[in-house]
């Protein structure tokens, strides 16, 4: 790999990777300027549509989702799972780098409608947005249903947005795989689906119940009922009956509805898009290490992926030593490796080096601050000097980017590494941190629990569902609804609980 990245970068005047800012995405490619610009403007309009649709006022994001595009699908695969041949075109997650999207160039689709790519785009950008906008709790059928309904969506020549088309890649699971009662839909996570064909069942399942909540007249203001049911905590059956009826007669509905027209709505004007899209090259230092950045963020805990990244970028490091890009992701590499390991020192050795050259870089900053906290932790300081002082550098991070939601985490987190209870700035910041990302699911846990221990309960257990609720939480979340409702039914606040200082966070 670091010979391929080399012979890239061997005339570093001609960097590869374009970025183009939006009001919403920052978006990193290696297509020529007018492809980039072309798919810019299109997710922006997407983005445009969700708001107007939602009646969400704001233009744009203070902090705004990064956007990575690569060749091909089976870029985009290995990516994820390591595997080229996996059937995965797109993905979005949350990590200690924030959130952010892979998807791909290429046009593969052999369906009608838009490309596969840009509907896995599209669903995983409606995740996003529901999380970030849409703060109630929702049911995970509704959740996957709403980001398949949207996946869809498409614009005329005009502009005008169509919404509610059909899910083409659904039509196989819905006609030809057994169906799947409405009951298992409404009440069972799609992590129970024991088969990819369930699996695909299910979604297929959710999405036209979705569409039919939307467009069938007969149903009108059903959906809004039950989730207003289930976030005032009625049981979910009950929820579902009061609001849809007869569960049975749902489901012979739901069969004869994917038999029928499906019918669509066009926005009445073209949705606007801002012309203000920047695109620029990235420096020849962001250039030579773009891949293996986005290698690191995607290894996760495959400590043998992880291992190697980390090697790639030492022996880049070595023809490179001047390319502070390249000491952070040496760093974020180090410290993503498991405890028992990673290498501090070589770590401090990378920070340095970043931080002579950028003294405000902000994920430096942060990285530097939790290394220290993490040291001070294993050998039991207790002076609150010491912990001041070492948490430091998060403050330069904060300060550096003040609409970064990591230092603000970053800096609540220290408290709890040092087993100590958060300052009030401490919780302030942990409360804008939210208000800048609130898609971010263990910041939001973070959250709820902060509330919590402020006596707070009501917004912390309201907090707490949209996490049980989600299925992308990995159980989590009732874990998490249950301990809140403790400290409420104890009523009393419990001292803050550190988290493992495993470097996550």
């Amino acid at each position: 790999m670091v010979a391929a990245i080399l012979a890239v970068i061997a005339t570093p005047a001609h960097a590869k990777w374009l970025r183009a800012d939006t009001e919403s995405f920052i978006i990193y490619s290696e297509s020529n300027e007018k492809q980039l610009r072309e798919f810019a403007a299109n997710l922006q309009r997407f983005d445009t549509t969700l708001r107007v649709v939602f009646n969400v006022a704001a233009k744009g994001e203070e902090s705004r989702l990064p956007i990575y595009l690569l060749p091909g699908r089976d870029d985009v695969a290995r990516l994820a799972t390591g595997s080229r041949s996996a059937p995965v075109s797109g993905f979005y997650r949350q990590d200690r780098d924030g959130s952010f999207a892979l998807s791909h160039r290429q046009n593969d689709g052999t369906l009608p409608g838009t490309s596969p790519a840009q509907q896995v785009l599209f669903h995983e950008y409606s995740h996003h947005f529901m999380k970030r906008h849409l703060r109630v709790a929702f049911p995970g059928w509704f959740i996957e249903g709403f980001a398949e309904y949207y996946s869809t969506v498409d614009f005329d020549k005009e502009g005008r947005a169509m919404v509610g088309q059909p899910a083409h890649r659904r039509a196989y699971g819905l006609l030809m795989l057994p169906k799947m009662p409405a009951e298992r839909v409404l009440f069972e996570p799609p992590s129970a689906m024991r088969s990819r064909g369930q699996t695909d069942v299910y979604y297929g399942r959710s999405w036209l119940l979705t569409h039919m909540l939307f467009h069938d007249p007969a149903r009108a203001n059903q959906i809004n009922a039950y989730t207003n049911a289930i976030n005032a905590g009625t049981e979910a059956r009950k929820a579902a009956t009061d609001a849809f009826g007869d569960l049975a007669q749902l489901d012979k509905d739901l069969n004869r509805y994917v038999e029928g027209r499906l019918s669509y709505r066009t926005t009445r004007d073209p949705v606007p898009v801002s012309t203000a899209i920047k695109i620029t090259p990235l420096s020849a230092d962001e250039d030579a290490v773009m891949m293996l950045r986005i290698e690191r963020m995607n290894a996760r805990a495959d400590q043998a992926r992880l291992t190697k990244v980390r090697d790639d970028l030492r022996a880049l490091a070595a023809k490179l030593p001047a390319n502070p890009d390249l000491q952070y992701e040496l760093a974020a590499a180090e410290w993503d490796i498991a405890p028992a390991t990673r290498d501090l020192t070589a770590m401090r050795a990378a920070l340095d080096k970043l931080l002579a050259a950028r003294p405000e870089h902000v994920r430096g900053n942060v990285l530097l601050g939790q290394l220290q906290l993490h040291q001070l932790r294993q050998k039991g300081e207790t002076d609150p000097a010491a912990w001041k002082a070492a948490r430091r550098p998060i403050q330069i991070a904060n300060r550096a980017d003040p609409n970064d939601p990591i230092p603000l985490h970053a800096y609540f987190q220290s408290f709890l590494t040092e087993r100590t209870r958060p300052s009030d700035m401490a919780i302030k910041g942990l409360e804008r941190a939210f208000a800048l990302t609130p898609e971010n699911l263990n910041l939001r846990s973070a959250y709820a629990v902060s509330l919590a221990h402020l006596g707070r309960f009501e917004p912390a257990i309201n907090l707490a569902k949209t996490v049980a609720f989600d299925p992308h939480d990995n159980g989590r979340g009732d874990a998490l609804l249950k301990r809140i409702e403790t400290m409420r039914d104890r009523g009393a606040a419990a001292a803050p609980e550190a988290e493992d200082d495993d470097g996550e966070g």
